[in-house]
């Protein structure tokens, strides 16, 4: 999948306290993305080793050995779930996420609607934040629903980044029922020239993750310190990258647009006038 970009990899905005548990949910699903999608390994092979992965999961959650396979993973993530009780359910639905993947590309299966699509980032982005809100001490339902727009924003927001990279590989993201809508077969999006159909699509997926992630927006005014500075600054990397695929015609089958260390004073001054304008 390929999608962790956006995962707060124990930064030095991340509480400190807080950095070794969110470094372990991490390396979890790194391995679990690279055992979906790198390397040469079948189909059969890649499912195989991810219910491998579940199966140790299970049992170190259990307070039994893992195999020892991932020794490195588990040795780290063992701590994150005996001291802050990490839910091991929400991990699992990263991997149910990775062995849809899987079964897709093996199938070319393709996602029909944009419902559909949105379904799969309940399990491939949405546990994500609910890991973090639960290493925060927060639960309150409308905390959890906020987070899972956010989350569900930057997903969607790496797709309709990603179009030049992702198709090329066969990872078609956009809803063969959108692209019925906008006019838009294959070829459109595989060809480098710009096309207005095409471009009406992306814009379409554009003002969705935007909507939802304006939706979600208010949690990160919620959540105090480093973590919700943390937070801001996904918010607002994530509407930079909407405004750099707005800026290039939306044309990002053709290229992709990216934030530079450069951008960071603009990103930290749209954090702190968020915080404060609220």
């Amino acid at each position: 999948m390929g999608h962790y970009e956006n995962f707060p990899v124990a930064s030095w905005l991340c509480p400190p306290g807080l950095r070794p548990a969110i470094a372990a949910i991490y390396g979890f699903a790194r391995t679990a993305d690279d055992l979906a999608d790198e390397g040469d390994a079948t189909a059969v092979d890649r499912l195989a080793d991810l219910r491998a992965l579940r199966r140790d999961l299970r049992a170190t959650a259990a307070g039994a050995s893992d195999s020892g396979r991932w020794s490195y993973v588990f040795q780290a993530l063992r701590p994150a779930l005996r001291e802050f009780s990490v839910p091991a359910a929400l991990l699992e639905q990263l991997l149910d996420a990775f062995e849809q993947d899987v079964h897709f590309g093996a199938n070319a299966r393709r996602y029909q609607t944009d419902a559909e699509l949105l379904d799969y980032c309940t399990r491939s982005a949405n546990p994500v934040g609910r890991l973090l809100l639960h290493l925060y001490g927060i639960h309150d339902a409308c905390s959890l629903a906020q987070s899972d727009q956010i989350c569900s924003a930057l997903q969607l927001i790496n797709f309709w980044q990603d179009l030049s990279v992702d198709i090329p590989r066969a990872r078609w993201y956009p809803s063969l029922q959108s692209m019925q809508m906008h006019q838009v077969t294959d070829a459109d999006l595989q060809m480098p020239r710009p096309c207005a159909s095409a471009s009406a699509l992306v814009a379409h997926y554009v003002e969705q993750a935007r909507d939802l992630m304006r939706q979600g927006a208010p949690l990160a005014l919620r959540i105090p310190g480093r973590a919700g500075w943390e937070l801001r600054l996904a918010v607002q990397g994530g509407l930079r990258i909407l405004d750099k695929i707005v800026a290039l015609d939306y044309e990002t089958w053709r290229v992709r647009p990216k934030l530079g260390l450069m951008e960071l004073p603009l990103l930290l001054w749209r954090a702190w006038r968020m915080k404060h304008a609220a």
